[in-house]
């Protein structure tokens, strides 16, 4: 802290401010006409920064504010020959403001830690051999970057080899990540297996630690509803004391009869209390150590009011496809004779379909010397692959062939189907299924547990959608959603006055996230997706979700504890005061100390750690299974 304090001519005020008071004090025990002056020049410095402030912010906003009672107080001190308390009162107010903008350096610190995890340099490999250090900002598309043993990736790009790779800087996950041959890296991960070579694709610009700087950035700057609240009441509770101070001053002078001083001086004290200074502080400083939190855990919200609306929802929509699933089809069973087998495995070579890709992969070490590649392979539109008498496509491009195998039947199994057919006989049939996301289940049954309603939202038919309810756990299905199905069933949700959440990755998903009162789109998805979204799983995990979700709740709780509390100060501090139990020191002492806490409470948010959602998940699986 007192390092932070040195950085900054604020800080430097304040200590000097500091220095003075306790020469003041103790100067009043040898002379106290002397004792003033260190209280004078304490004024000065504790003073400044508060007076600049409330000059300011005055003229530009054309309306006073906290820190002009706080001027005024400390200047009315001093009429009335109370420097010391003055001093006091401007000691711990710039404490107080110093603790805040501390609060605040270090919830932003998310920004600049992110930043020094990016290096400035690369390695790159040139035509001729050469390797040259080059600035990353002056990489482009296509360069090749050598990148050695446990060095930080400093670009995004696709790896020539396997590779092991600590994503921890983007996921929080510290157990490496295997990478295969063509995976894509990123910038500010660590390359923890042998050297590889890198091939730029994208600008440093473009890369998805520069995109997660600038969404926290512009999250910073996008105050929740309660933050937006105070501020907007700031300015017309400022006015509303400065008009009750010299009300009460005036009553204490002439209906309590009491000298002008006392009066005055009791005056300065309620100016002190019933400035509204912790509760000013009761909601920044804990939402942006909340959205520091989520950011070093894989969560990045665009906002504090997306992290108002996620705490508040009481419907969660959710695709299927790269959400509740991998996203990767993968060959479960199949049935084709072995030459036939050979000659869909080429036909799929030739096309660029997920499905087609997932049977590639399943037969990759299939050799194909014997398949005649002479023959041309086509595609068509609604039939799927033919070559020769080989036709290869789904099940509904085969009505009317015969099925002496009833091959057609594993259709209705809740897989995805493709049918293989010789002239006019279906030969075989391969089923594939995407893989659930073994974390699906246990944030499913969190937010269950949560009374929020998790519904299923597909494009898929019936028998996969329920399939895959079934397997994680969701009660609610809807089957052949289109994109504009999607944004009607929210639509209808929000009508029915639920708060709505909507979670996918694609690009016919950002319709219902834009319309959802709260998207949320996995990191791996489509850029159009992240943009559309509020919030974005960096790692595409679901139980970083159930993570952002408790700490919305937990944000909440805060801000709701430190409203509560630092109103009921000023009424208990306004009480005391009335009755003439309050002196200036003791109401600056329990005034700004009230500040304090909350601005420390709100801090703990920033140490709240994925573990606490991972015991939970372990007790959602628990009660799932029993």
């Amino acid at each position: 802290m007192f390092n932070y304090l040195m950085r900054s001519r604020q800080g430097q005020f304040l200590l000097i401010g500091i220095l003075f008071t306790i020469l003041g004090y103790i100067l009043s025990g040898i002379n106290m006409q002397l004792s003033r002056f260190p209280f004078y020049i304490a004024i000065f410095f504790l003073g400044f920064y508060a007076a600049k402030e409330a000059v300011v912010e005055t003229i530009q906003a054309k309306s006073p504010n906290v820190d002009l009672l706080m001027i005024l107080a400390a200047l009315g001190a001093v009429v009335i020959n109370y420097e010391s308390e003055g001093a006091v009162l401007l000691l711990i107010f710039a404490g107080a403001e110093a603790l805040e903008d501390y609060a605040s350096n270090k919830s932003t610190n998310a920004i600049s830690e992110l930043m020094a995890q990016v290096p400035d340099t690369a390695h790159v490999l040139k035509a001729n051999g050469e390797i040259i250090k080059v600035l990353t900002d002056e990489l482009q598309v296509g360069d090749i970057v050598v990148v050695s043993k446990g060095e930080q990736i400093p670009i995004d790009g696709m790896i020539d080899r396997a590779a092991m790779v600590n994503e921890s800087a983007l996921t929080g996950e510290a157990v490496p990540v295997e990478k295969e041959s063509g995976a894509e890296v990123f910038a500010g991960t660590i390359n923890e297996g042998n050297v590889f070579y890198l091939r730029v694709n994208k600008l440093s610009s473009e890369t998805v630690f520069s995109n997660i700087i600038r969404m926290v950035e512009e999250a910073q700057n996008r105050p929740s509803k309660v933050s937006k609240f105070i501020d907007r009441i700031e300015a017309k509770y400022v006015i509303g004391v400065l008009i009750a101070v010299p009300i009460f001053i005036f009553i204490l002078y002439y209906f309590n009869h009491l000298g002008f001083q006392e009066a005055f001086y009791r005056g300065m004290v309620l100016l002190t209390v019933a400035s509204p200074c912790a509760l000013v502080a009761s909601a920044t400083p804990a939402t942006l150590s909340a959205i520091s939190n989520g950011a070093k855990n894989g969560v990045l919200f665009k906002g504090g009011a997306a992290m108002e609306a996620l705490s508040r929802m009481d419907v969660l929509y959710s695709d299927k496809t790269g959400t509740l699933t991998l996203g990767e089809f993968q060959v479960t069973d199949y049935e084709v004779p072995e030459d036939v087998l050979k000659e869909v495995v080429y036909m799929e070579q030739q096309s660029s379909h997920p499905i087609a890709q997932a049977i590639v992969t399943g037969f990759k070490e299939l050799n194909l010397d014997t398949v005649d590649q002479t023959q041309p392979v086509e595609e068509k539109t609604a039939s799927g692959l033919v070559k020769g008498a080989i036709k290869v496509g789904k099940p509904s491009a085969f009505a009317g062939y015969r099925d002496n195998h009833h091959y057609q039947a594993k259709a209705a199994e809740g897989k995805t189907t493709v049918l293989v057919s010789k002239g006019d006989d279906i030969v075989g049939y391969f089923s594939l299924a995407d893989q659930v996301r073994q974390e699906s289940v246990s944030a499913v049954s969190g937010f269950q547990q949560q009374n929020i309603d998790v519904i299923l939202l597909t494009g898929d038919n019936e028998q996969v959608a329920k399939k895959v309810a079934d397997e994680v756990g969701i009660t609610h299905y809807i089957p052949s959603c289109l994109p504009e199905d999607k944004i009607n069933y929210v639509t209808a949700s929000q009508k029915n006055n639920k708060l709505v959440g909507m979670i996918g990755d694609g690009i016919n998903d950002a319709p219902a996230l834009a319309s959802a009162d709260i998207g949320i789109a996995m990191g791996s998805g489509s850029s159009v997706a992240m943009e559309s979204a509020d919030v974005v799983i960096v790692k595409s995990d679901l139980l970083k979700l159930l993570y952002s979700f408790n700490l919305s709740r937990r944000l909440n709780s805060k801000i709701m504890m430190n409203v509560v509390f630092s109103l009921s100060v000023i009424v208990i501090l306004v009480i005391l005061n009335i009755f003439g139990l309050l002196s200036l020191p003791t109401a600056v002492l329990f005034h700004e100390g009230s500040t304090i806490l909350v601005i420390l409470n709100g801090l703990l948010l920033l140490r709240q750690r994925k573990e606490a959602v991972e015991r939970q998940s372990r007790v959602a699986v628990d009660h799932t299974v029993n």
